[in-house]
């Protein structure tokens, strides 16, 4: 799959998408592949404070469990409540619909750090 060009990666498979001071975050197609049929999203708590390469929350497949790091230091200002429902579109969607949360960006700067789709995509080679 390509991947989308405008995002940042973390070798850790999660992705962000810079939106003004904030930053919406999901783990990558690749990871979604690698992990199967996904069972169960640990959402981070609303209004908490998050540490670049801290633990943001989890992942749950038929076949692991995953934690999800946090990409980004900040304070998370919303999460994707679908997925207590529907755990399955981190699978079917893992780039849009299947976003894990939404953090408001403590160090902008923190983000030159991370890789581009082209790095990522090398990195999964």
């Amino acid at each position: 799959m390509a991947y989308p060009t405008a995002y940042r990666y973390t070798k850790e498979h999660e992705w962000v998408k810079i939106e003004g001071n904030r930053a919406r975050v999901g783990i990558t197609d690749h990871a979604q592949a690698e992990l199967g049929d996904v069972v169960f999203v640990e959402l981070p708590t609303v209004g908490a404070d998050v540490k670049q390469g801290g633990l943001l929350g989890t992942v749950e497949s038929v076949k692991a469990v995953s934690d999800v790091y946090a990409p980004v230091s900040g304070k998370v200002v919303e999460v994707n409540r679908d997925l207590e429902q529907s755990p399955e579109t981190v699978n079917q969607s893992p780039h849009e619909a299947g976003w894990i949360a939404v953090i408001q960006l403590a160090d902008p700067s923190e983000t030159g750090g991370l890789l581009d789709a082209a790095a990522y995509e090398a990195l999964i080679a």
